[in-house]
């Protein structure tokens, strides 16, 4: 192997170092942007779960309102019928 061969097989390895040095730098910066995005994808999860166990909650104290909407509305009109029929 001649010197000038030599000297292109070094300069080789050292742009392939190069790359595997950049390559693994990117590697890295991904693998933790992946766990941030996870970390937050698990949170939005945990609020999703909070969320839908609410709901039924809510359900049922908008019906009790409507029920006592509907008790105040047919007291008010009971009243009305009574003081103007008798």
């Amino acid at each position: 192997m001649s010197f000038k061969q030599a000297k292109e097989l070094v300069e080789r390895m050292e742009f392939s170092e190069l790359s595997l040095r950049k390559a693994t730098k990117n590697l890295e910066k991904s693998s933790k942007a992946f766990e941030e995005s996870n970390l937050y994808f698990n949170e939005t999860l945990k609020k999703q779960e909070d969320v839908l166990t609410m709901v039924p909650k809510a359900d049922k104290k908008i019906s009790f309102l409507y029920l006592a909407l509907a008790i105040n509305i047919g007291f008010i009109l009971g009243l009305l019928v009574g003081k103007f029929i008798f």
